[in-house]
């Protein structure tokens, strides 16, 4: 294809195809970003709570000398193999986000990066899944697995929210201490969702008969994540009353976030009280994931680009603090 530079940057029929701003192209597929991180902890938690984590017992091959599942490896091979196969659609869906900001990635640097680091995230992932099938399943690192998937979710949700803002600095739309019970609202739910880790590691469902668990008490665990959980609880109602007494832009995000809790929390009890029946579990951790993008969106509605009045209603004029 015959090419013609103008500047330092070639123009042909692809690069002109690609966005000079934001569109619908690119909102769709970070929308597909976020949706696909959260369903692969879906489709990993099927892997785990069905005892196919073993599957497909070698990597990257999922057998020797076969990339596919044989016949002989049954249901859990299947299982195990589309939760890879999961990983390389979100792959596709990562390139295709770097792609697509190429001709912004000076102008929007800063969703060009969050599209590569969701790139780099997918590779992260897919070595760390290698390294926790031939390590026999170590909790520990199955554990680790989870929480990349968390960080993804959080990273998919920031670049969601920035496909609709314009670049530029941001300035706070809520008081300061109120940003500061939220970011230590955020700690909290980190703190809830880390031990909910962990106490999974320790218990019942470790994805393969053979496999290790942590050696904790996994009964003193749950109390150690519940605790936190209804704290996180506590602190959320706090904010909502503050920001509907407030009138604060971000009431809307916290009633979100309110609602995840209260549904996860519901879950939660339930799992804990009908023995951990492997569908509730799987809920529970896709659910996680649910709240960590519900609390990042708080986090991120804090603020809001400066210069753009319809955005910063009744905090122009009040002090508003700058990135």
């Amino acid at each position: 294809m015959r090419s013609k530079t103008v500047g330092a940057e070639p123009v042909n029929a692809i690069y002109q195809w690609l966005p000079s701003a934001i569109d619908a192209r690119i909102r769709v597929v970070a929308w597909l970003s976020l949706v696909t991180e959260i369903l692969i902890v879906g489709t990993g938690g099927a892997v785990r709570l069905t005892g196919s984590g073993l599957g497909c017992p070698t990597w990257p091959t999922c057998v020797a000398g076969s990339l596919v599942p044989t016949p002989e490896m049954g249901i859990h091979g299947v299982i195990e193999f589309a939760n890879r196969t999961m990983t390389g659609l979100i792959g596709i869906i990562a390139i295709a986000a770097v792609v697509l900001l190429w001709r912004l990635r000076k102008e929007r640097k800063d969703l060009f990066v969050l599209a590569v680091i969701l790139a780099a995230g997918v590779l992260a992932q897919a070595l760390v899944g290698g390294v926790t099938v031939l390590t026999g399943l170590n909790p520990f690192i199955v554990g680790f697995h989870f929480t990349i998937s968390l960080v993804m979710v959080c990273f998919a949700t920031v670049l969601v929210h920035r496909v609709y803002l314009a670049p530029g600095p941001r300035a706070l739309v809520v008081p300061a201490g109120f940003a500061g019970l939220a970011h230590a609202t955020s700690f909290v739910v980190a703190l809830t969702v880390m031990m909910g880790v962990l106490t999974t590691a320790s218990g019942p469902h470790s994805g393969d008969a053979a496999a290790g668990r942590t050696g904790f008490n996994a009964e003193l665990l749950e109390h150690l994540h519940a605790w936190p959980g209804y704290a996180t609880l506590v602190l959320t109602i706090v904010l909502l009353v503050a920001s509907v007494r407030g009138t604060l832009p971000v009431r809307s995000y916290v009633v979100t976030l309110l609602v995840v809790e209260l549904v996860q929390i519901v879950v939660g009890l339930l799992q804990a009280n009908l023995g951990l029946p492997p569908v509730l579990v799987g809920l529970h951790m896709v659910l996680a994931c649910v709240l960590a993008a519900a609390m990042t969106l708080v986090i991120l509605n804090l603020k809001a680009p400066v210069g753009h009045p319809a955005a910063l209603p009744e905090f122009a004029g009040n002090g508003t603090a700058r990135n």
